[in-house]
């Protein structure tokens, strides 16, 4: 490897990883949202669709 290779591969390296735990860090601030708006509930739609069968 010369040194070009191993250069890019830092800066690889460095904006995967460091993307990665800028993303955990920004996500342990801020968590997911806790107010949903109405709706949503379970009609069990699933249970009434035609069965699917692999053939």
């Amino acid at each position: 490897m010369n040194a070009a290779a191993i250069a890019l591969m830092v800066f690889a390296l460095l904006v995967v990883w460091g993307g990665m735990i800028a993303s955990m860090i920004a996500l342990g601030r801020r968590p997911g949202r806790k107010d949903y708006p109405p709706g949503g509930t379970d009609d069990h739609r699933e249970d009434d669709a035609i069965p699917e069968r692999d053939t």
